[in-house]
């Protein structure tokens, strides 16, 4: 009975959510997942305010593109495979690896408002774990010790871990969170309405499976964050005159 229990507990630890708690789990992942989530995802456009002020946006298919390339070209190559680094780090209580994949995620963060970005909601899911059910856990410590600070995928990956989420549904809920919020901000910024927004919804979602599985196949070498026209764009953005969106 001792080593059943052993066995059920540790299958929970790696992320495998036991039977009787898949909906406490499944619950968990849709709140970190919501825009209503306290940490300020849904004011900031990751460059694609920028590109409408260019000319590079201007309708629903324009947006969906790139959006979609977005996500293949950065999400899929970047910040879901740190991720997945990230979550493992925290499974296995290894304040270096997460430390690694923090320090790897700052330097690979292209302009200042993406770093800020990125730091800002770090910070501010730490401060929403210290007040939820996990408050206890050393895990936050070793959070709130990453120099010089936490980053989001770094944050979001000990959330999802503490929530008892396998490695694929945390990327999943990360890479949905962002889709859901640049849907948003396409609303605001081309501007589209809400049927073209949810086509555009339905694009990325069709595709977030696939991205999610490069991740989690990419090895820690080849990882890359290499998108120089969004970096430009976010660099533009932040002095842009009129801006609807955080910089």
């Amino acid at each position: 009975m001792t080593m059943a229990m052993t066995t059920a507990t540790t299958n929970t630890e790696a992320g495998g959510a036991a039977a009787g708690g898949a909906p406490a789990t499944l619950l968990q992942l849709m709140w970190l997942a919501s825009p209503a989530l306290p940490v300020g995802g849904f004011s900031y456009s990751e460059g694609l305010e920028a590109a409408v002020d260019a000319g590079l946006v201007g309708n629903q298919a324009q947006a969906a593109e790139w959006l979609s390339a977005q996500l293949q070209l950065a999400l899929a190559r970047s910040d879901l495979p740190a991720l997945a680094r990230a979550h493992a780090a925290w499974r296995a209580h290894d304040a270096a690896l997460a430390e690694d994949v923090n320090t790897w995620l700052r330097c690979t963060r292209e302009s200042a408002e993406l770093r800020a970005q990125a730091e800002q909601m770090g910070r501010s899911m730490l401060d929403w774990l210290r007040n939820g059910a996990h408050a206890a856990d050393p895990r936050l410590a070793m959070l709130a010790a990453l120099p010089p600070a936490p980053l989001w995928p770094t944050a979001f990956a000990l959330a999802a871990v503490l929530a008892g989420a396998t490695p694929r549904d945390s990327l999943l809920a990360f890479a949905w969170s962002w889709a859901e919020n640049m849907a948003q901000a396409a609303m605001k910024a081309v501007p589209l309405g809400q049927a073209a927004a949810q086509r555009v919804l339905t694009r990325l979602a069709a595709e977030l499976p696939a991205a999610v599985s490069q991740a989690l196949a990419l090895p820690a070498d080849e990882h890359q964050a290499y998108a120089p026209m969004l970096a430009i764009l976010s660099a533009q953005h932040e002095t842009q005159y009129s801006r609807l969106f955080r910089s």
